[in-house]
């Protein structure tokens, strides 16, 4: 990889999550990179039909690049539960979604609840997973994969944090994402692996 930011470049971020967005604003502070979101481009959303995290991660990064002609930063991430064949996975938002939104009490009660029914051995390992692809205007793009090991626990624990934080009991902790400081958590979160390879590959 020849290409770096500097100073004064722009990254734009292929997200309308304002926090996914001010995690990757507060790592990159450092580097004088200025940050732009996807709303703040007016940009659709994508629909995202593969089946595997970089495969959704590339769709919203290209779209991204190829819309506003500026390197474009998106990410695909979720939690596989060992005993569920690594499910929910690429679906972790779907298992969520209701008539009225998404609703992610729902989703932990459902992964504990298959995890109840077939009586799965503890620890119930699981992971976050994060993949993170970076795509620039001439097509050509490259992924940072990234990863935080665990266990699911129950019942949920913690208001902190977002999605299945809860109960998700990353492993040398004995405090879940949802009891961990948001900062704290973004530190060793597997969003925070896949953007230390980013900024290791294209930062000096």
């Amino acid at each position: 990889m020849t290409r770096r930011f500097s100073a004064g470049s722009t990254l734009l971020v292929a997200t309308h999550n304002a926090g996914k967005l001010a995690e990757v604003q507060h790592l990159l502070d450092p580097f004088g990179v200025t940050v732009v979101g996807a709303a703040e481009k007016n940009l659709p959303e994508p629909e995202e039909t593969e089946t595997t995290f970089v495969g959704n991660a590339r769709i919203k990064a290209h779209a991204a690049a190829q819309a506003t002609g500026l390197p474009a930063l998106s990410d695909d991430s979720g939690i596989e539960i060992d005993a569920l064949d690594g499910a929910p996975g690429v679906y972790t938002a779907d298992w969520a979604e209701t008539p009225s939104g998404r609703d992610f009490v729902l989703a932990m009660t459902r992964a504990h609840n298959k995890l109840e029914e077939i009586n799965a051995a503890f620890p119930r390992t699981a992971r976050f997973c994060c993949t993170l692809v970076l795509a620039w205007p001439d097509g050509s793009d490259d992924v940072f994969p990234g990863v935080m090991p665990g266990q699911v626990v129950w019942p949920m624990r913690g208001d902190q944090g977002h999605g299945y934080d809860p109960i998700f009991q990353p492993d040398g902790y004995n405090v879940t994402f949802g009891e961990m400081d948001r900062w704290e958590k973004n530190k060793i979160s597997h969003r925070a692996d896949a953007m230390r390879k980013f900024i290791a590959a294209y930062f000096d």
